[in-house]
């Protein structure tokens, strides 16, 4: 009899706690986002090389819902928290540039997730840093085949002008690439 009570007993307990497990997991997997995902985002304030450094603290704003599945994962209005990671000033033939590195984003309802991801450029992600124009140009003879008439073309000289300082203005549109994937396990629902 004592057995069969036992029996019973554990029965009922093994049974309360898978249903007890039920109820927390509700069935509920986390999403990852892969590696390359893009999410359009604006700046939300200005910066440039001329007055930040490279701890200066950057955020920005999804403009549109970034979808899964037909499900929104990144619902408009998520907000994305980063820094300026390296920057460089410019010099003479060489404008300035910088690297802004994305480390978390903020849901609608104030849920912080953390992420890697940098601003997206084709330069591997360097944003700026293109040559300055010449500072002089030289006539050099030009001759046509065939006329044996000669003219002069300018070409660029060796000389380059001094490189500007980059600015990101408030309001810009930019795109944000994951360097690594993000596990949204929360999602927003209406």
């Amino acid at each position: 009899m004592k057995r069969f009570l036992l029996t019973i007993l554990m029965i009922m307990f093994s049974t309360l706690t898978v249903n007890s497990q039920e109820l927390f997991l509700r069935g509920y997997d986390g999403i990852e986002l892969p590696v390359g995902t893009l999410i359009q985002v604006i700046n939300l304030q200005e910066f440039s090389t001329k007055y930040c450094d490279e701890t200066t603290r950057v955020s920005f704003v999804a403009t549109n819902d970034t979808y899964m599945q037909e499900m929104v994962i990144i619902p408009k209005g998520t907000r994305f928290y980063g820094m300026i990671e390296k920057m460089n000033e410019p010099i003479v033939g060489t404008n300035a540039s910088m690297v802004i590195k994305i480390t978390k984003m903020v849901l609608p309802d104030d849920f912080e997730i953390p992420m890697k991801g940098y601003i997206y450029s084709t330069n591997k992600n360097i944003i700026g840093g293109g040559l300055t124009e010449p500072a002089s140009y030289v006539k050099v003879p030009h001759y046509q085949q065939g006329f044996g008439i000669g003219t002069n073309k300018f070409v660029p000289g060796p000389a380059r002008r001094m490189g500007e300082h980059l600015t990101i203005a408030a309001g810009a549109d930019l795109m944000i690439v994951l360097t690594s994937p993000a596990y949204i396990t929360h999602t927003l629902t209406n």
